[in-house]
């Protein structure tokens, strides 16, 4: 991956968690944040794949360092918010970009899948933000919250059949705004980024191949007007503009998406 901190503002003394840090998009929030000088917070789950991305960050001169936390849990993030904030101090910047997806028709969707959704990508962004926040309020300094939402909030886009996480991204949309008008007073802005189709490790996990299985280039690629899907690097400027107040300080509340132009027909 390219350097993509550089020339997007100085970041230097601010702290930053980004959740669902181990791999793709949120690897590549937390290698931008560093880039800018950020001291990063790498949250996921698993413990190696967090640790390889922080070797990797501090072997390019960045600071940061791993929690291995499920959000789902409401006193792991309370533990990890009170962990980073005494080992690299308060926290001024939250990604909140844990998430996770079943493909399933809705009448075949399990239940244990639709609460999976909904306990990461909504109500894990939720202990997140409210247990980050409260340090805010407190400290009177504001701060930059930013929730990775989803085109998915905005379409039922194709050709995925994916109810639940639809749902999920779609109240992450309103959640934002919800924050942003009521914590706007104490300097603390919300804002959400919503991305198209964004080739990252899960999708090829998922053996997803855009460009490569016709049944879904169709949609991926070429119902897209720029004739594409989007790289990591690519969303990450986005975020970085959003996390810092030097570019974005009267930016609150909005969903800024970035999909290619796909949401336009």
């Amino acid at each position: 991956m390219n350097a993509i901190g550089t020339g997007l503002g100085d970041l230097t003394g601010k702290v930053a968690v980004v959740t669902g840090g181990s791999r793709g998009l949120g690897a590549g929030f937390a290698k931008g944040l560093a880039e800018s000088g950020a001291a990063v917070a790498v949250v996921a789950r698993v413990a190696e794949r967090v640790d390889a991305v922080v070797d990797r960050l501090i072997a390019t001169g960045g600071i940061a360092k791993g929690y291995a936390t499920d959000v789902r849990s409401r006193d792991e993030v309370k533990q990890m918010v009170s962990r980073v904030s005494e080992d690299l101090g308060p926290i001024d910047i939250l990604i909140n970009n844990a998430g996770v997806s079943y493909h399933a028709p809705a009448v075949e969707t399990k239940p244990m899948e639709w609460a999976d959704v909904l306990a990461v990508n909504l109500t894990g962004l939720w202990w997140c933000s409210q247990c980050v926040a409260a340090g805010m309020i407190e400290r009177e300094q504001g701060g930059s919250i930013i929730n990775i939402g989803s085109i998915s909030g905005l379409i039922v886009n194709r050709p995925f059949m994916q109810p639940a996480y639809n749902a999920s991204k779609a109240a992450v949309h309103h959640l934002t705004r919800s924050l942003a008008a009521e914590w706007a007073p104490y300097g603390i802005r919300v804002n959400a980024v919503a991305p198209g189709f964004v080739r990252t490790e899960m999708t090829e996990v998922a053996e997803v191949e855009f460009a490569d299985v016709p049944e879904f280039k169709r949609y991926t690629v070429d119902d897209v007007p720029m004739q594409r899907y989007a790289t990591v690097e690519e969303v990450v400027p986005t975020v970085l503009y959003l996390a810092n107040d030097e570019y974005s300080r009267y930016v609150t509340g909005s969903i800024v998406v970035i999909d290619g132009g796909y949401t336009l027909w």
